[in-house]
């Protein structure tokens, strides 16, 4: 039984709680920031020197020989390329980095993929191809060691053949 019509009450307004939406807008801010920053840094350590760029002075004393190539598959499903070789010091001065530059090239011939980066010799080869900096075991005058460049990826406009080394800069004591 009903003694008239009910008044319903307007719904009081709750007063929204606001922090933790601050929260986690400071936490996405904070990942994109370090997002950038870790990229910034990896695009500043990955140099590429230009195509004609001058050769060390040195770099006729550091003969390259024995190239040879090999990839393999990592966890990610992509290839590894690796390039090995053997380097002898016929100079006079005792060798603590090599700086390398390596093009590869396409079916016409032009540079497709340049780039850069620091020689490591082959530490040990059982159970695995181990490598170690050119400063953790400086290369004296009269030594040889083998050594061995990595690309996480290879351009698939390479022609397949063997790239061209370039000794860019050598440092030395």
């Amino acid at each position: 039984m009903s003694s008239g019509p009910e008044l319903i009450r307007p719904a009081e307004k709750n007063e929204r709680n606001w922090l933790p939406m601050a929260i986690a807008a400071g936490v996405v801010v904070l990942l994109v920031l370090v997002a950038v920053l870790i990229l910034e840094r990896h695009k500043n350590t990955a140099t590429v020197a230009p195509v004609a760029a001058p050769a060390d002075p040195y770099a006729p004393s550091l003969p390259l020989s024995n190239i040879q190539m090999s990839e393999s598959a990592n966890l990610a499903g992509g290839k590894v390329t690796y390039l090995d070789g053997h380097i002898a010091n016929k100079g006079d001065r005792t060798v603590t980095g090599i700086s390398v530059q390596v093009l590869f090239r396409n079916g016409a011939h032009e540079v497709a993929q340049n780039e850069t980066q620091q020689m490591k010799f082959i530490r040990t080869r059982d159970p695995y191809v181990d490598v170690q900096t050119v400063s953790a075991a400086p290369l004296k005058p009269g030594d040889e060691r083998d050594f061995r460049l990595i690309f996480d990826a290879v351009t698939p406009d390479w022609d397949g053949a063997y790239p061209q080394i370039r000794i860019l800069r050598v440092q030395s004591q």
